[in-house]
């Protein structure tokens, strides 16, 4: 699931459409999803609407209100049959696919709640199981999401190293952006694949 609802107002411009090593930030989150094996991929949009082939789009009329409704939004549309859910940020795209496929590992070794951490500081993405999501929706408000559930449950977090295949640099200024648009322009990989770590 990518969160892509904002507007961008300390940037100017809605994220989800502003265009960085040739992609969208929204088409640089989804794919980073698939690439990290999530399936299928839920955007969130609110602001401006997103339009990416093969991917499912969830407008949140109350975006205005900040992530937490958004978070809310679209966890209500990921299909019954999907156990658990990657909450990934469309303004992160230094993350990288193989954070992803880690908490995927690990929720397939067995933890619920999986955080990707970057030296040991837990950011973005997030993985939760379906039984926890009602309650991290009960607590999400405002500009936050899962957070307030995993300050309140630590003893549920599984922290998910990935400080060695990525970075959590939030795009919220222009001179964000133009610093991670040059960090992805500079690696080797692509946005697609590992991001860069430099």
């Amino acid at each position: 699931m990518l969160l892509a609802a904002g507007d961008g107002s300390r940037l100017g411009q809605p994220k989800a459409l502003v265009r960085v090593a040739g992609q969208s930030l929204a088409g640089l989150g989804v794919a980073m999803l698939r690439a990290g094996g999530a399936d299928p991929v839920i955007v969130v949009t609110g602001a401006v609407p997103v339009d990416l082939p093969g991917v499912s789009t969830v407008h949140n009329p109350r975006w205005h209100e900040g992530m937490g409704s958004s978070f809310a939004a679209g966890l209500t549309a990921v299909p019954a049959e999907c156990d658990a859910a990657v909450i990934a940020l469309a303004d992160q795209p230094l993350v990288g696919a193989a954070s992803v496929r880690r908490l995927i590992g690990a929720f397939t070794a067995g933890a619920d709640v999986a955080v990707a951490a970057y030296s040991g500081q837990p950011r973005n993405p997030v993985l939760l199981a379906r039984e926890h999501w009602a309650a991290a929706v009960g607590l999400a408000a405002g500009d936050v999401g899962a957070r307030p559930f995993l300050r309140a449950h630590p003893e549920l977090v599984t922290l998910v190293e990935c400080g060695d295949t990525g970075r959590p640099d939030d795009i919220d200024t222009p001179d964000d952006l133009d610093r991670i648009a040059r960090l992805l322009a500079d690696s080797p990989q692509g946005a697609s694949g590992s991001s860069p770590l430099g």
